[in-house]
């Protein structure tokens, strides 16, 4: 279990120079924009605008905070997507732009390399305690508010918000939360695309 505090993130700016990203993990690690398998990173979007596109990328968007944004998602019929919507994937190679709803927004960005990779990214409520099984090859559990303790074969770490844990070929899980806390589950398994 690798414990990622949220004070050691990577700041960096956007690919095509429009914002900030500030990189939460990356694999392999210190893996630049053009040569990762997988990126997990957070971004202040506070304009309208085009996204950087990734060739041979697949991408799912969640709202962290903020009143949301609608996608244009070339192909798709536009979206909104907002705090209380599910993950939002879609490939990164398509043409996509964004118009915010109301102010700056906070997404949490996953992506992965289609030739190698597919994920899934799911939200979750923890109070009080509940087990978790994962099949992935890699789970990255993200706190997006509260804190959460992981416990897994007689080890403990307590995530706080916007710390994060990876987990390689995880075993089962007990999360618990003396509060009601929000997780967003990351699962990274071998694959093209689903």
């Amino acid at each position: 279990m690798k414990i990622l505090r949220s004070n050691e993130y990577r700041r960096m700016p956007w690919k095509n120079g429009g914002g900030e990203t500030v990189e939460i993990a990356v694999s392999p690690e210190r893996a630049s924009l053009s040569d990762f398998d997988w990126r997990i990173s957070m971004a202040t979007v506070a304009s309208d605008g085009s996204f950087s596109t990734f060739p041979g990328i697949d991408r799912t968007l969640s709202i962290l905070e903020g009143a949301g944004m609608t996608l244009a998602i070339e192909g798709r019929q536009p979206k909104l997507l907002t705090v209380a919507d599910a993950p939002l994937s879609f490939p990164a190679d398509a043409p996509t732009s964004a118009a915010l709803r109301d102010g700056p927004v906070i997404d949490l960005n996953v992506m992965t390399r289609r030739s190698a990779l597919k994920h899934r990214v799911r939200r979750l409520h923890v109070e009080g305690s509940q087990s978790l099984e994962s099949h992935a090859r890699e789970l990255i559990v993200f706190c997006h508010r509260g804190s959460v303790t992981l416990a897994a074969e007689g080890v403990t770490a307590t995530l706080h918000a916007l710390d994060a844990a990876i987990l390689v070929q995880p075993p089962p899980l007990t999360l618990s939360a003396d509060i009601a806390s929000g997780l967003f589950l990351v699962e990274m398994m071998p694959g093209g695309a689903a």
